[in-house]
């Protein structure tokens, strides 16, 4: 029998955004499903070396932010301030940081790979990506991998 597979495709790079593909792909990983996240566009600051430390929170825009929040999110320095309460509260709460959650999915065995595309069109090069990413690719090597996933996400 097959072993169950799970595609999700990283499309933002916030820091709201990144912990649910990470949280997903290590259950999945722990559940011995196969696994890759796709990061295409934004998402691929996630995986940027120089970015992946230093990921904000969405807040303009975003209803499912608390009012206070979102009033932060005009401010000067307000996004960074959230950014900073959010990071506190996972750690406080004892969730892995994102960096963490990265090399676990990596030790896991989850596929990381980046959208080749979306490198080119945001001038992204392979240095910038963090050493766990294991290949850039194109969209038809994604899919390949999707077509036989019992369950595929868009985050």
């Amino acid at each position: 029998m097959a072993q169950d597979r799970l595609a999700i495709i990283v499309s933002k790079g916030s820091l709201d955004m990144a912990y649910p593909p990470f949280i997903l792909a290590t259950a999945a990983a722990a559940l011995d499903m196969e696994c890759m996240l796709f990061f295409t566009f934004w998402g691929l600051d996630v995986i940027n070396k120089e970015k992946i430390d230093n990921l904000t929170v969405s807040i303009a825009g975003n209803p499912g932010m608390p009012a206070m929040a979102r009033v932060a999110g005009v401010v000067p320095f307000g996004t960074k301030v959230v950014s900073s309460m959010m990071r506190s509260q996972f750690a406080s709460s004892n969730v892995m940081s994102i960096r963490e959650f990265l090399t676990e999915s990596a030790e896991l065995g989850v596929h990381l790979v980046a959208c080749q595309m979306s490198m080119d069109v945001l001038g992204v090069k392979r240095e910038d990506l963090v050493p766990e990413v294991e290949d850039v690719v194109g969209a038809a090597t994604f899919l390949d991998f999707a077509r036989d996933a019992k369950i595929s996400l868009f985050v």
